[in-house]
């Protein structure tokens, strides 16, 4: 395999469209929405998305990280799309692709949607939009991870329903079984599994 990843440019400006969703990135004056969700929701986001929860305190708090995410999307770090519906114009979430560029590449993806957004399926519409974006960035995306808490069932039945195959149970060293008790899955997408499937 070549050493030098062959990557085809895709825009932060552009968004993606689904039947019902627009996901696109962050802008500035988003920054009371994405706020708005984390705060309201934030004891049920936190054990799933600590990090987030912790760096969003305050609505200048947002407008930190969301200038972060540009940043981030234009490194090519991490591409991070929030979710609206189109329709409405309501924000209902977000979704993020983590890319680790080496061989074989692989690109975690993450999800929330706010407390009333779940139950319609958007989360499921989300993520085959992410899942179709995660395998354009480069012809070398080998595959897609999700992890899911165990205690989420309804997180685990978003990855499978997108074609995701949960992995076999990874052992975990004790320290760190001490530390996180909690039981994490971990659902894959393979490029040619994806590609069969079309």
């Amino acid at each position: 395999m070549s050493s030098q990843l062959h990557f085809r440019s895709v825009s932060p400006v552009v968004p993606l469209h689904t039947a019902r969703l627009l996901l696109r990135p962050y802008h500035l004056a988003d920054a009371p929405v994405f706020f708005a969700v984390l705060e309201a929701d934030h004891q049920r986001l936190q054990p799933a998305f600590p990090a987030r929860v912790a760096a969003v305190r305050t609505l200048a708090d947002a407008e930190r990280v969301l200038e972060t995410f540009g940043h981030d999307w234009r490194t090519r770090r991490l591409y991070v799309l929030g979710i609206w519906e189109q329709a409405a114009g309501r924000y209902l979430g977000d979704i993020s692709l983590k890319p680790n560029w080496s061989a074989p590449v692989t690109l975690e993806i993450g999800y929330y949607l706010a407390a009333e957004a779940e139950g319609n399926g958007y989360a499921r519409e989300a993520l085959q939009a992410a899942v179709q974006f995660g395998f354009s960035l480069s012809e070398e995306v080998a595959r897609l991870l999700i992890r899911c808490r165990a205690d989420n069932p309804r997180s685990c039945a978003v990855a499978q329903a997108a074609g995701f195959k949960q992995l076999p149970a990874r052992p975990r060293p004790w320290p760190l079984r001490a530390l996180h008790p909690e039981e994490i899955l971990y659902f894959t997408l393979k490029r040619e599994d994806r590609q069969a499937a079309l």
